[in-house]
């Protein structure tokens, strides 16, 4: 029950060229920094990333695209970073752009053992080129496919050994559902306890989802796109 191990590189060590990791977090906020330094320093090459943003220049996936260790984006959001938008337009990197709900229900489907569902968003539209199309009740519905992953990648606030996970306010995003949708998922915590320290009613994601888990370090916590306005009066 101990799913401890004592670092990102040590979590990553099964990790190969070609797989696909789901990494949590929503723009800069949640993601796994730790498990995000350690791909990048193993050098990992040809990954398929499934991740709502895509990171930026210089922080995040960002780091990956860099290396040109990732081949292929499945993403919702990517308009934060300069360097996705050239590698996709010189052919360097894949994108499959899904509108975020349906990213979302793709990966929610893949951990409730949905193969596919149906959905009227984006019918009509490019999203739908290729896909089965169906009408119920007077209204059209694209089938889009199940989203796993070989890895997931998620990064919570609070956790024990046994992989019980708490995330905090917005970092609540993508990482619960990611935890159920991979072969084997890596939980990076701010904060280890002991088990019995986590209120059980409090708990977001349980234990049996978590195949190795380890405290993190050095949080940056960047700020994807910060906006202020002048004071009033």
């Amino acid at each position: 029950m101990d799913k401890r191990v004592a670092s990102a590189e040590a979590a990553v060590a099964n990790l190969r060229d070609g797989m696909t990791i789901l990494m949590g977090g929503f723009g800069l906020c949640g993601i796994p920094e730790n498990l995000i330094g350690a791909v990048r320093l193993k050098g990992t090459k040809d990954l398929t990333v499934v991740s709502n943003n895509a990171g930026v220049d210089d922080f995040g996936i960002g780091l990956l695209l860099v290396n040109r260790q990732v081949k292929k984006m499945i993403s919702s959001y990517v308009g934060e970073n300069k360097l996705f938008e050239q590698l996709v337009l010189s052919g360097e990197l894949q994108v499959e752009l899904n509108p975020q709900g349906t990213l979302a229900e793709r990966i929610r489907a893949g951990g409730a053992g949905i193969p596919a569902f149906y959905t009227p968003t984006g019918y009509g539209t490019m999203v739908a080129e290729g896909k089965e199309t169906r009408d119920f009740a007077g209204r059209h519905f694209i089938l889009e496919r199940a989203l796993r992953g070989d890895f997931a990648f998620v990064k919570a606030w609070k956790g024990d050994r046994w992989g019980n996970l708490i995330y905090r306010k917005t970092t609540r995003n993508f990482n619960p559902m990611m935890a159920t949708a991979a072969d084997y998922v890596v939980a990076e915590v701010e904060e280890l306890v002991e088990p019995g320290q986590l209120p059980p009613d409090q708990v977001h994601t349980p234990g049996i989802f978590v195949d190795a888990i380890f405290q993190g370090a050095q949080y940056m916590k960047r700020i994807e796109k910060r906006t202020s306005r002048k004071a009033i009066g």
